[in-house]
């Protein structure tokens, strides 16, 4: 959902406490931060993504509480990622494992690791090649997988590490096997 991205001088990067501390201060805009270090500044949600949103939020909470696999998190929770990005996907969910591995100071902070999964939502305003490149990043990063819904064009892009991604057509379901065991996302209504 970029808003606009605010290309940052090589003197001025910030370090992840620093980010961390801008976003505190600014609480009304969400942030994250490129590889590169830019700033982006992304738009609020509208109803035809926020509602879909939560339906999907809800579907694999209802799943993580029946499994107790791991932890859900939305998109208001930043992870930064290997290469140095900051990203705050849609959705994103964490083997309990990898999570409890984490110290208690970096779980209350900006995670640094990649979530296990993650799914985003394309809105009509996003630029779609500025989100799939985000998308190859979650898995050049270690993202097991990643689910691009773009409910516009009906269609869901599926990315994993070192494969290509796969295009679905308006499916009815998603199974997150073996990855999410038991997930079958359901999509009925969902398109419309």
């Amino acid at each position: 959902m970029p808003l606009s991205t605010l290309k940052m001088p090589a003197t001025a990067t910030l370090t992840s406490d620093q980010f961390y501390d801008l976003c505190r201060a600014n609480p009304q805009w969400q942030l994250e931060r490129t590889a590169q270090g830019d700033l982006v500044v992304c738009d609020p949600t509208d109803e035809a993504i926020g509602r879909r949103k939560a339906h999907l939020l809800i579907q694999i909470g209802i799943w993580n509480e029946r499994h107790q696999l791991g932890t859900v998190f939305d998109s208001s929770t930043s992870f930064h990622l290997p290469n140095g990005a900051a990203r705050s996907p849609g959705l994103a969910w964490i083997h309990g494992e990898r999570w409890n591995q984490l110290p208690l100071s970096e779980r209350q902070n900006f995670p640094s690791l990649a979530p296990d999964f993650v799914m985003e939502l394309i809105s009509r305003k996003e630029d779609m090649a500025e989100v799939q490149a985000k998308m190859q990043e979650y898995a050049d990063n270690g993202v097991q997988l990643g689910w691009l819904m773009n409910f516009c064009t009906r269609q869901v892009e599926v990315y994993r590490p070192g494969l290509h991604k796969q295009v679905l057509r308006q499916p009815n379901q998603l199974s997150g096997d073996p990855l999410l065991p038991g997930f079958v996302l359901k999509l009925s209504g969902f398109w419309y």
